[in-house]
């Protein structure tokens, strides 16, 4: 491989961000095939940065100018057996080719450096662009079945709906208020469904709220005033199709129960 000098040393000493950076003492592993044995030189403290899959190291951290390269690719990271502690190399496949040993100064820059090594090879990415081109495809797969899903539900709920003896009793479009079913919608049930009780055919309203059934009975025992002259109509029908309105009408009592309170306080009772 055939590299332009200036094009990396530029590249090393460049603005682009490195993947990671730190000193590390290094030294060379020889191979020779005849002597069948390592030659091995003294360590070296460098300062590393990596850069994609190119190690780039350097003789002090200021430097403007890499001593030395190494391209990871066809290469393994791996922890290695060296009388010094958090020792790792890079080894390459041929068998002619050095072999980095890097002593890290700590478990945890060891650990990350080999990490960071591991993961630089166009190799590497390669596997993982697979993976997420797999993983992709099968979200899209997923997706389309989803989309299809609806359709299929809403045709089948109108072949349901063509027959007239499946009709319900109140033929009134749903009206939404905030993305959901009224009360008045559908015969006064949430959903549109028509469900007729005992009292002529017409859901029954909700409940009334806690304070409506406290307000039976007075502070002394005494029943409260009733407040059913003042008040309208209960809105809770099948033609009632707002929630402000149903919020207007209880209020109503509210407002009334205010100035029974007020009153109250200006003859001098608790």
């Amino acid at each position: 491989m055939k590299l332009n000098e200036r094009s990396v040393a530029h590249y090393a000493t460049c603005d682009s961000p490195a993947d990671h950076a730190g000193f590390l003492r290094k030294r060379v592993e020889r191979h020779h095939h005849h002597a069948h044995h390592h030659h091995a030189t003294s360590y070296q403290r460098r300062w590393f940065v990596l850069k994609g899959n190119l190690l780039f190291y350097f003789e002090e951290r200021e430097s403007r100018e890499p001593v030395g390269l190494v391209v990871l690719e066809g290469c393994t990271v791996e922890l290695c057996e060296a009388a010094e502690e958090f020792a790792f190399a890079i080894r390459f496949d041929d068998a002619g080719a050095r072999a980095y040993v890097l002593v890290a100064d700590g478990q945890a820059a060891m650990e990350a450096w080999v990490k960071a090594l591991s993961r630089a090879s166009f190799d590497y990415m390669r596997l993982v662009v697979r993976e997420l081109e797999k993983q992709l495809e099968e979200a899209c797969k997923s997706l389309a079945a989803c989309c299809k899903s609806p359709r299929r539900s809403s045709s089948g709920r109108k072949r349901h709906l063509s027959n007239p003896a499946l009709l319900p009793l109140q033929e009134k479009p749903a009206i939404l208020e905030n993305g959901y079913s009224t009360w008045g919608s559908g015969g006064g049930i949430p959903g549109g469904a028509a469900c007729p009780d005992h009292d002529g055919g017409h859901a029954k309203p909700p409940p009334l709220p806690p304070r409506r059934r406290l307000a039976a009975s007075g502070a002394a025992g005494s029943p409260a005033p009733s407040l059913s002259p003042a008040m309208p109509e209960s809105p809770v029908s099948p033609e009632t199709a707002c929630f402000s309105k149903l919020h207007s009408w209880y209020g109503q009592e509210i407002v009334a129960l205010r100035r029974e309170w007020q009153e109250r306080q200006k003859m001098g009772h608790p």
